[in-house]
């Protein structure tokens, strides 16, 4: 028998290693491939030219492949078929026990994580081609409320999921209308991978985001979810690993969706059904991911009302860009902010218990 520790930690490390083996691998075929963006310059989202983000990135889109992503979902997915192959190969307390796929924790959010990583897989594809700019905004955005529909679905019909708990307070019920904010909650998310914007941001923030959910699943005994949390937390540091000034590689698209995809449905695993505040704390772990989103929906506002922009340039982590802090800076102070955001979210769902 071995330790409900080593059971998380066991998949963190193994992800890392595979992470750090495979990276040069797929880093050599990305080059081979020149998969990286042919055409510079992004427009904004009035459809006019994003000139102070071109003006800070041009280069930095065609100097590095995209598809990094691969690196996070590609090392989860090797760690988490191996250690359930052995386990069904070669059982035994210690296999069975290392194997954290399991129906009740584990199907779930992972089938989100790999169901994003495709559909972010295939708009790098096209964003990659000669001439091409990704899927459209509004077919991802159906494609994610169609995974999101079903997945909130099957929350409410499959495992009666009907109300959110408050800290220290007392639940709020939704009834049926726990779909739509299973859906609301994961565009919201969706429209967050933004934040892939800088080399090493959204790996470091990612981490701490999952690292959270971890801890607070292990104290919620749901030991296959904190070990699913752990690898991708693995997968992710052998990302950033790479993806440090200058980067090897960007996360894109097939990252981005895999892991914001990923959250709703763990948010809700350790919210009722763990006896926790998954959800309420969702704000405070992921704030700089609010932050995001929020900093883009208030520079079109203030756009449409007073005919101004708010920010030099949206998401906010370019606006401190383009007020002159350097990259590095950025992307720190972002990485200490996770950090402090995460702490600030375990403890309230410690304490909420």
């Amino acid at each position: 028998m071995i330790s409900d520790v080593i059971r998380v930690l066991m998949p963190a490390g193994l992800a890392f290693g595979v992470g750090i083996a495979c990276t040069p691998i797929l880093a050599y075929y990305l080059y081979k491939y020149k998969a990286w963006k042919k055409t510079p310059g992004k427009l904004a989202m009035d459809g006019s030219e994003a000139s102070v983000f071109n003006a800070l990135h041009t280069k930095h889109e065609i100097r590095a492949p995209r598809f990094g992503g691969v690196v996070v979902w590609g090392s989860v997915a090797i760690v988490t078929a191996a250690l359930a192959s052995i386990a069904a190969l070669a059982p035994s307390p210690i296999t069975e026990q290392l194997d954290f796929l399991s129906r009740s924790q584990t199907w779930v959010p992972l089938a989100a994580f790999f169901v994003g990583a495709v559909i972010g897989f295939v708009d790098d594809l096209y964003i990659v081609t000669p001439g091409g700019s990704g899927l459209r905004l509004r077919y991802r955005l159906i494609l994610v409320a169609l995974l999101s529909l079903a997945t909130g679905w099957w929350f409410y019909d499959k495992l009666d999921v009907v109300s959110i708990n408050i800290p220290l307070g007392d639940p709020v019920y939704l009834g049926i209308l726990i779909v739509p904010f299973f859906v609301a909650l994961s565009l919201a998310l969706f429209a967050s991978g933004v934040i892939d914007g800088i080399d090493g941001l959204s790996g470091g923030v990612f981490a701490s985001i999952f690292a959270s959910y971890a801890i607070i699943a292990f104290s919620q005994d749901q030991v296959d979810l904190a070990a699913l949390c752990a690898a991708i937390v693995g997968a992710l540091l052998a990302f950033v690993w790479f993806n440090i000034p200058p980067a090897r590689f960007y996360m894109s698209d097939t990252g981005t969706m895999a892991l914001t995809l990923a959250i709703p449905p763990i948010a809700f695993l350790t919210d009722s059904l763990g006896e926790g505040v998954g959800v309420a704390v969702l704000p405070i772990i992921g704030a700089l991911l609010v932050a995001t989103v929020a900093s883009n929906v208030l520079q079109v506002v203030w756009k449409v009302v007073f005919k101004r922009k708010l920010f030099r340039i949206a998401p906010l982590h370019h606006h401190f860009e383009a007020i002159g802090w350097p990259p590095e800076k950025v992307v720190m102070r972002y990485w200490i902010l996770s950090i402090v955001f995460a702490f600030m979210g375990v403890i309230i769902a410690l304490v909420a218990r």
